[in-house]
């Protein structure tokens, strides 16, 4: 028996849905990661989010805003943070401004401090309203 072929019939890199699964476990990881501002931060920091390539990967990341990716997300501030990233003045003051760092980390702090079961929320009593970033021309909702 040729081994080679055997190795090749089994290989995760010619079955395409292993191949597929692993590119989207890969982008959900990196989606995940944007829940954190320190992360945000550090790419601002690096000029990663300065790059052309990076930002229509931002853009492409989106699809997992669509209800049958969203369901894998653990931490719902990602998708918020990637949608946020979108827009370039965000992604400007990002870089130089830790006072935004501060915020985006609070504002994240508080929602898990005050976070309940949906179930338990009366929907009578209708929740605060949404804080907003204003960056001069831009008022950004958090």
């Amino acid at each position: 028996m040729d081994t080679n072929l055997s190795k090749r019939a089994t290989s995760p890199s010619l079955d395409p849905k292993a191949v597929n699964r692993a590119r989207f476990e890969l982008e959900l990881e990196f989606v995940q990661a944007l829940a954190n501002p320190f992360y945000l931060h550090s790419l601002a920091q690096q000029n990663i989010l300065e790059q052309p390539a990076f930002v229509n990967f931002l853009e492409y990341l989106l699809y997992f805003k669509e209800k049958d990716y969203a369901r894998f997300i653990h931490y719902p501030h990602a998708l918020h943070h990637l949608e946020l990233l979108q827009h370039a003045q965000f992604r400007s003051q990002m870089k130089k401004d830790e006072f935004l760092r501060e915020f985006l980390q609070q504002k994240q702090f508080d929602h898990w401090r005050t976070w309940r079961e949906p179930s338990a929320i009366n929907p009578s009593n209708p929740e605060h309203p949404v804080d907003e970033i204003d960056l001069g021309n831009t008022k950004l909702a958090l």
